[in-house]
């Protein structure tokens, strides 16, 4: 159970703070259950209900200024995703951020990274797909990074990408 006034990582919606926790007089919303009332990060003037006994949506705690850090320091040492057929590279990245885990998120990171360097260097652009998995593993990991350790979205993605060693 999440507090009033926690932030939270809520399925692809991101970063979360919870506004309420109440039994809301919705039409069409079970009254007998509690709902957490959230208010997401990416768009501040908006509001989602969220049943407070949800399984099927991966729901969590932002991690904290100490795990932030482990992961910017293991960062460079972290494998890129192993794909081994192309056919299976959606369902891989999408796996991994549904997975909410910011470990296969700096694994996407890295795996596009080379991948979209590799197709410039045969003179190609990015796929449409490779290019939206990037963006939502970069504004997962470092949106989550900044909350946690009080800095910019900015300045995570510099740390990450000067110390990563691969890019």
């Amino acid at each position: 159970m999440f507090d009033i006034g926690d932030y939270i990582v809520y399925g692809h919606n991101g970063i979360c703070r919870v506004l309420d926790i109440t039994h809301p007089d919705i039409s069409g919303v079970d009254t007998d259950r509690l709902y957490y009332v959230l208010m997401p990060e990416k768009t501040k003037g908006s509001r989602l209900f969220c049943p407070a006994d949800d399984d099927k949506i991966s729901i969590r705690r932002v991690i904290s200024e100490q795990e932030a850090k482990e992961i910017i320091r293991a960062s460079k040492d972290i494998e890129p995703l192993e794909i081994d057929n192309d056919r299976m590279r959606d369902a891989s990245y999408k796996n991994a951020i549904k997975s909410s885990d910011l470990v296969q998120w700096v694994k996407i990171i890295k795996t596009l990274l080379i991948r979209k360097k590799e197709r410039e260097d045969a003179g190609k652009k990015i796929t449409a797909t490779d290019e939206r998995y990037l963006k939502l593993a970069e504004e997962g990991l470092y949106s989550e990074l900044a909350l946690a350790t009080g800095r910019d979205k900015e300045e995570i993605q510099d740390i990450i990408l000067s110390n990563c060693g691969w890019c």
